[in-house]
């Protein structure tokens, strides 16, 4: 009878087993001294604070990527060999620990924690208009405040107001070619970032993030017309629900701009063009679409997002002008 090579051979079968447990599971099984709660169903790890745990996945921010399930994590972010992370998700002889899930306390801020910043917004700047942002828009926004940079780290601020014009809310994104952003602590979602028409306006096109509002308003006035004429609002993510539609969270920032401005009667959903995209706005549209005109307006051409869209314009003009001077040069020969 051969013997079987216990050491580095993983059956299949094993493998798919240990694929089927997802992270918290495992966390509140055999680690629930690392695992912390930082939200409303949001949890990290007390080693990783920005390894995040929400809706069966699980995503390390600081190294970028994730995955749905506790082996992954125990290979990839543990470094332990296939095997031992097989054998410990399948085992069930295993002895757990018989610790109870800690509540770790989370912060509540009762203002926004503003970092130190300013406007001068060299790096920014530079940042946004590597990312083809117009620079009059750019400097209309630095101009009203809506957009300032990290005294310490350079990143970009995007900034909302209420009312009175007390700073309420700022997302931040990083200008180190890293795709880290989040909100600053203590945000408030109501007053997410955007650019409002001067005068009333019956329609607002929302969008998922600050960067695709950007773009279309570069690419609005690119093509003749102009941002300030049209309402244009920010959400920071969106909802989109794998079931009933029922129950869907229309963002606060829209339920309030909505609530502000009764003359609006159409809404655009400028999302991006994936799946979430497409069933966040099938989502509002079940639960807007009594009282409003709701259009899903994703960018053309299959792009995946305003601002990659608003890239291959700029990358198609360019391309335009090579071409034209190759043939100018061919003709002068």
């Amino acid at each position: 009878m051969r013997r079987q090579n216990t050491q580095g051979y993983v059956p299949p079968e094993a493998i798919e087993k240990a694929r089927s447990v997802d992270l918290l599971t495992y966390l509140k099984t055999y680690e629930p001294y690392e695992l912390m709660r930082c939200g409303n169903n949001v949890y990290c790890t007390k080693s990783h604070d920005s390894l995040k745990i929400s809706n069966g996945k699980w995503f390390w921010w600081s190294r970028g990527f994730g995955s749905s399930n506790a082996l992954d994590y125990l290979v990839k972010v543990k470094g332990l060999e296939l095997p031992e992370a097989v054998r410990i998700l399948t085992d069930t002889t295993v002895v757990r620990p018989s610790f109870s899930l800690p509540e770790a306390k989370v912060k509540r801020y009762d203002r926004l924690m503003m970092p130190r910043h300013n406007f001068a917004c060299r790096k920014a700047r530079q940042y946004l208009v590597a990312r083809g942002i117009s620079e009059r828009i750019i400097d209309d926004c630095i101009a009203k405040r809506t957009i300032a940079e990290s005294d310490r780290y350079g990143s970009v601020f995007f900034i909302g107001y209420d009312e009175k014009g007390e700073m309420k809310y700022c997302s931040w994104r990083a200008t180190d070619g890293t795709t880290n952003r989040k909100d600053i602590a203590g945000s408030d979602k109501t007053y997410t970032f955007r650019l409002i028409a001067e005068g009333k306006k019956d329609s607002v096109f929302v969008f998922e993030s600050a960067i695709d509002l950007l773009s279309y308003a570069t690419i609005l006035n690119a093509n003749g017309g102009d941002y300030k004429h049209e309402n244009l609002l920010s959400v920071s993510g969106i909802y989109a629900p794998s079931g009933s539609y029922e129950n869907t969270k229309v963002p606060v920032s829209l339920t309030d701009f909505l609530s502000k401005n009764p003359q609006v009667k159409k809404v655009f959903l400028c999302y991006d063009n994936d799946d979430k995209g497409r069933r966040g706005a099938a989502a509002l549209g079940y639960v807007l679409g009594g009282r409003y005109e709701v259009k899903f307006t994703p960018p053309p051409d299959g792009s995946k997002d305003y601002n990659d869209y608003l890239m291959n314009l700029i990358n198609d003009k360019k391309r335009e002008v090579k071409a034209n001077e190759d043939n100018r040069k061919n003709d002068a020969r």
